[in-house]
């Protein structure tokens, strides 16, 4: 299952308590005092990992907490430190604090670590406060208590290339074709209910990365259909590929094209200053009138077109050049996988 998105509750260890204690032996009179300090508690941290793909985990346990610190005892025997807790997410979780909105973290690198919550100093024991005047102190310190928080956590996906388009368009298709995904693809809308990702390697070019994102329909952004849950994916895309069915039944291809913009538009206008060429899909099928429309447009708006047919291939392997040429020279955040990362991989079915 596919999970995106988890809200879960961190509390860190708490310091362990001061000893008041006083030296004790035979022979010693007048032993001073002794009492050790508490331990701290242990502390939370998140660590973006390449093993795991969702945030299944997160979701079904709501509730961590990190072990305490030992208390302090006699013979200036300090409390035993709590051992920290570390949680596993995948990459592109982005963490906030749920009650005030507070952003935390953008997990992007393999091995990146942040804390989230600060275990409890420990107690200072009666030890800590002998001074010239005051030679048998009876006080000690209790411990601070670890920080506590509710945490909000989401998953952007991390792509080069994201695929989109209305339901239908044949985003699942292409993807299936190009790599090694096996995403479900049927004759009719919403086949794909969850994003997929696959890998692309060209021996000359390097490697790159596919999201297949679910379809958007109109008032996506506002939350129809499945776009609101999923449009945040597209922001970590360096490069969008908007796919457009041209086939005679479909629809209007500047309709479906306007339709998509307006989403992307109202969601995050930057995502339409985000280099974007245009794919005309379903050439196999009967096409002329669509195609011509959409041709005229791109070249009126200067949008570089394809047309490709998903099912038998036509077209697909020079657009794939194209992209991975097009990857090398454009210059994406700082958020996103560099090709350099996944050279020499395998073709994967990252099926989240």
């Amino acid at each position: 299952m596919f999970v995106d998105e988890a809200r879960i509750r961190v509390k860190a260890g708490d310091g362990g308590r001061g000893c008041v204690s006083f030296r004790r032996e035979a022979h010693v009179p007048r032993g001073g005092p002794d009492g050790g300090d508490g331990g701290d508690g242990g502390s939370i941290h998140f660590v973006a990992s390449r093993s795991y793909r969702t945030l299944g985990d997160q979701k079904y346990r709501r509730q961590y907490r990190a072990a305490d610190g030992g208390h302090g005892r006699g013979k200036t025997m300090h409390g035993r430190r709590g051992v920290d807790l570390i949680i596993p997410v995948p990459l592109g979780t982005v963490v906030a604090d749920a009650d005030t909105g507070e952003f935390l973290a953008d997990l992007v690198h393999d091995g990146q670590r942040v804390l989230v919550a600060q275990g409890g100093r420990g107690g200072r024991g009666n030890a800590r406060f002998a001074t010239a005047v005051r030679q048998a102190p009876r006080i000690a310190q209790p411990g601070q208590q670890g920080q506590e928080r509710l945490l909000q956590l989401t998953l952007k996906l991390l792509a080069d290339v994201g695929l989109i388009g209305l339901p239908n368009a044949g985003k699942s298709a292409l993807l299936c074709q190009i790599s090694a995904a096996q995403s479900k693809v049927a004759d009719y809308p919403f086949t794909t209910l969850t994003p997929h990702l696959g890998t692309i390697e060209i021996d000359s070019l390097g490697s790159f990365v596919v999201a297949d994102i679910p379809g958007l329909i109109e008032g996506a952004a506002t939350g129809a259909g499945l776009g609101i849950r999923f449009l945040r994916h597209i922001e970590r895309t360096r490069l969008l590929v908007h796919l457009i069915d041209v086939s005679d039944g479909a629809r209007n291809p500047l309709e479906a094209l306007s339709v998509v913009e307006g989403e992307l538009r109202a969601f995050n206008p930057g995502l339409l200053e985000r280099p974007r060429l245009i794919a005309a899909n379903k050439i196999d099928l009967p096409h002329g009138p669509h195609l011509a429309a959409l041709s005229a447009y791109c070249v009126e708006r200067g949008f570089r077109l394809f047309s490709i047919s998903a099912v038998t291939g036509e077209g697909v392997e020079r657009l794939v050049q194209y992209l991975a040429a097009q990857l090398k020279t454009v210059h994406g955040s700082e958020f996103i996988v560099q090709s350099q990362e996944l050279k020499g991989s395998s073709v994967e079915n990252y099926e989240l």
